[in-house]
């Protein structure tokens, strides 16, 4: 039976995010991101077409690195201004019944106390729609915005990560039983007092004393979303991830980091298929090729591949601004998103050829055509890339997805490679169908009560 595709809306919570430039198309709404019914109509959009989620990408530093400023960045909004995506899910969780929703939230950006129960109450409020896109973060000005001298090295990043997860499966799957909330009025007993315990945690990054501040919610911890390839990344994923991004420029990379992922989920004592990957893309479709070619160029006279290139400055800690079109560059072992840096050097990639790659201002692949050759593409991706599903980015919004909606979505059911209506329960239960909680063989469920791990 063929693999059904999974697909995410790849989004944030400002103007421009992965396709830059784009915002000043006329029929763009994205300057509309800080209205509230922008969000919600564009829930309603996503559940209509039954996606699984609508990802929200955040960073909490700025893009400082291409010629040395952020005057690009603020003149095309790369990224900035931005907003923050934890204050979208509520109102856009009370126009759906199905769309999930994936946060990003940076590890070195929060207290693991008081965002334990953050993200408990947006499951709360979500009814279990909630995951969370774990970041270590690679911008040193997010660093210095909060005080510190720059960014920390790469790898001890996900050492701090690593025992932040521990320190919150403790305090979302341990500090309260199943059944410690009775809501008893003939007994005057809401939760019995001893079926909720303390948390004591004392570790190289994190102390902490205290019960988590929420009762359980359904799915308890959230759906672990990760997006690092790097060595030290896949290692992090290998232990906490359910779901993977990955940046692939083509089938064949996807295939050899979706089997990477995979087998690292095998070797930390979980399942192969324990893990749901997503490769981000980018689709243009229309009624025909020639039409679908024709809104490709139109978009592409507005987008900014400039303001693409100062992303990719921001990703690698390199500014191209200093670098002939054809000249070689330089690619040094970084502090930044190691999987780029690393694809760049191995490629020989110069700034004309990064350059090439972003006419409509972004790094993804594109898709271009009518449905069944964007449906056709999206198949090869999943049966040779060997990947789940998609994160869809936008392109012009909202028309992009309401194209894919009522072009592709349809073909794609009637070849029974994707859903007809929202299957049951939590967003965890829908992707992997083994419940609302994460199960017995991950790490979380060490810290259960009985489980035997403080």
């Amino acid at each position: 039976m063929a693999k059904e595709i999974l697909l995410n809306a790849f989004n944030m919570n400002c103007v421009g995010h992965i396709n830059h430039g784009l915002w000043t198309h006329p029929r763009d709404r994205s300057s509309d991101y800080t209205r509230l019914d922008y969000w919600t109509s564009l829930a309603a959009t996503l559940e209509r077409g039954l996606f699984d989620g609508l990802f929200l990408a955040d960073i909490v530093g700025v893009y400082d690195v291409y010629q040395q400023s952020v005057d690009l960045t603020l003149r095309e909004s790369i990224q900035l201004p931005v907003n923050d995506p934890l204050m979208l899910v509520s109102a856009m969780a009370a126009v759906t019944k199905g769309l999930g929703f994936g946060v990003t939230v940076n590890v070195h950006a929060e207290e693991p106390y008081i965002f334990a129960r953050r993200l408990s109450t947006l499951d709360h409020l979500t009814d279990g729609r909630i995951g969370w896109n774990i970041v270590t973060g690679y911008l040193d000005s997010a660093a210095r915005a909060v005080g510190q001298v720059a960014l920390a090295e790469h790898d001890s990043r996900y050492d701090r990560a690593d025992e932040c997860l521990d320190l919150l499966y403790a305090l979302w799957e341990g500090s309260w039983d199943d059944d410690a909330v009775r809501r008893d009025r003939a007994t005057r007993v809401y939760a019995d007092p001893a079926k909720v315990r303390k948390i004591r945690h004392e570790g190289t990054y994190f102390k902490a004393e205290g019960y988590h501040l929420s009762e359980p919610s359904r799915q308890r911890t959230p759906v672990l979303y990760q997006a690092g390839t790097s060595g030290r990344g896949r290692q992090f994923a290998a232990r906490h991830a359910e779901c993977v991004f990955i940046s692939s420029p083509e089938i064949a990379v996807a295939r050899t980091a979706s089997r990477a992922i995979r087998q690292g989920a095998a070797e930390a004592g979980r399942r192969p298929t324990d893990v749901r990957i997503f490769a981000g893309l980018t689709v243009v479709v229309d009624r025909t090729e020639k039409a679908a070619r024709e809104k490709y160029e139109d978009y592409a006279r507005h987008a900014s591949p400039e303001a693409g290139l100062a992303h990719f400055s921001a990703g690698t800690g390199i500014d191209f601004s200093q670098y002939e079109l054809d000249e070689p560059i330089t690619y040094g072992k970084g502090n930044f998103v190691q999987t780029s840096v690393d694809l760049a050097r191995e490629r020989g990639w110069t700034k004309r050829t990064i350059l090439s790659g972003m006419a409509l201002g972004g790094r993804y692949p594109l898709i271009v055509g009518d449905a069944n050759q964007v449906a056709d593409a999206l198949e090869a991706w999943i049966d040779e890339g060997e990947v789940d599903g998609f994160n869809l980015a936008r392109t012009v919004t909202p028309e992009s997805y309401e194209d894919f909606i009522a072009l592709v979505v349809p073909l794609l059911q009637e070849r029974g490679r994707y859903k007809t209506a929202y299957g049951e329960a939590s967003l965890r239960n829908r992707l992997f169908g083994e419940g609302d909680r994460l199960p017995a063989r991950h790490p979380a469920a060490g810290f259960r009560a009985g489980a035997g791990q403080s």
